[in-house]
């Protein structure tokens, strides 16, 4: 039975969740450092779980965080007897903040958002580029090690040092918090649009848990995806990899049953879909075009969702040009899994034999061992070729590797439709 006390905790856990990157990103434009402030993000969280459960939850819990944060800020500070000019001045603006203050006051599309700046500081040359992604998710995205683990399709241990070593980088190396200029901005918008892309597609399909998505994750990426277009809007990429959200995004209510339980594409009730992010996402594919970027990885797979978004009824859907698109975007990415959705296209275009001969080309891949998503799709082909006893056993094989319970629950039954 839920408690006041444990409804506080759970009130806590769900606001750092949504409010730590912002948090973060605010006491880091402050401090100029990314450890120092996730020190003090981590002291307004325990006062939070202190506090909450015997006063309430405060109304505006993000500024509450902040505000709590900033007081933690003041008394560090004042016990380092650091009171040089400048930061007398900076204290002094800090007493002034009231608890009212809300962490996203202001016009969230404005260039100086303290995430996007964030982000481009994580994403500094100094850092390898998996160092790079790994530290933005983790502070952007609020994704814990085995998150960012299971996006890279790499062991935790490895992430988790990637992350300390990149922070240790950034500190030493005294990289400001800013958005750069010319040539520095282009050679780290690659990763910043990787960032993104991870972070949405934490969002859409959740690495584990009980929820199926976390829809928070997406529209923090769609949100700084937007603004991105905005800071450089001659990129035919940023353009590509907005596009590709909003079209997902639209699925979004149409991707789950009235219990929580995920819908397959094929099956999901498209009136449900956002028919305006739908053509938000037409414009942005068609904006990457006009610049010349339709044959980049972001606008191919934008192509891709508007082949479906196009489709009103699933029987409509152009598999085989989604075949097709899927072959450009394999020779331009050279990725496995891009290779595994293509078999998922070929089957639907020609047949389950011609995805299923593409699966088994793929399998051995050393980046796939692990993947759940292998065994899903080799489940459903050969579930349509009849062979319902190996079909079973891999939704059997993918229900236990997936750690998402939404997910294994829909393996897990599927495997007992190919029993009966």
């Amino acid at each position: 039975m839920s408690t006041p006390e444990s409804q506080a905790r759970a009130a806590v856990d769900a606001a750092w969740r949504i409010e730590s990157p912002r948090l973060i990103a605010g006491l880091v434009r402050i401090v100029n450092d990314i450890g120092f402030a996730e020190e003090v993000a981590q002291d307004a969280l325990v006062a939070a779980l202190e506090q909450w459960p015997v006063s309430g939850v405060p109304r505006n819990p993000g500024a509450w965080l902040m505000t709590v944060a900033k007081r933690r800020l003041i008394d560090v500070l004042r016990r380092r007897n650091t009171f040089d000019d400048k930061l007398a001045l900076l204290i002094r603006d800090l007493e002034m903040d009231s608890a009212a203050e809300s962490v996203a006051d202001g016009d969230p599309d404005r260039i100086e958002d303290d995430l996007l700046r964030l982000i481009f500081v994580s994403c500094h040359p100094v850092l390898s580029p998996d160092a790079r992604v790994a530290m933005t998710l983790r502070l952007i995205g609020g994704l814990s090690t085995d998150e960012i683990a299971r996006a890279f399709l790499v062991p935790e241990p490895t992430v988790a040092k990637r992350i300390v070593r990149a922070k240790k980088a950034i500190a030493d190396a005294g990289v400001p918090f800013e958005v750069p200029d010319g040539p520095d901005r282009a050679e780290r918008l690659e990763s910043v649009l990787e960032v993104i892309y991870l972070v949405f597609n934490e969002g859409y399909s959740a690495t584990a848990g009980d929820d199926w998505m976390r829809p928070e994750l997406c529209a923090e990426a769609l949100r700084l995806g937007r603004i991105l277009t905005r800071l450089v809007p001659n990129d035919p990429e940023v353009h590509g990899l907005v596009a590709l959200m909003e079209i997902q995004a639209s699925r979004s209510a149409a991707r789950s049953d009235e219990t929580g339980a995920p819908v397959r594409l094929l099956d999901q009730d498209r009136s449900r879909w956002n028919h305006l992010l739908i053509r938000r996402g037409m414009a942005a594919l068609a904006r990457a075009q006009e610049l010349g970027g339709g044959d980049r990885p972001y606008a191919l797979q934008a192509a891709i969702a508007a082949e479906h978004g196009r489709a009103r009824r699933a029987e409509d859907t152009d598999w085989v040009r989604i075949a097709a698109l899927y072959e450009r975007l394999a020779a331009e990415s050279g990725s496995p899994v891009v290779e595994l959705n293509r078999a998922v296209a070929l089957s639907m275009a020609y047949g389950p034999q011609a995805g299923l001969d593409l699966v088994d080309q793929i399998t051995d891949d050393p980046a796939l061992q692990g993947y759940h998503l292998v065994p899903s799709v080799r489940g459903d082909l050969l579930w349509k070729l009849g062979r319902t006893d190996e079909a079973r056993a891999e939704f059997e094989r993918a229900a236990a590797m997936t750690r998402n319970a939404a997910e294994q629950q829909l393996l897990l039954d599927r495997a007992a439709a190919a029993q009966q």
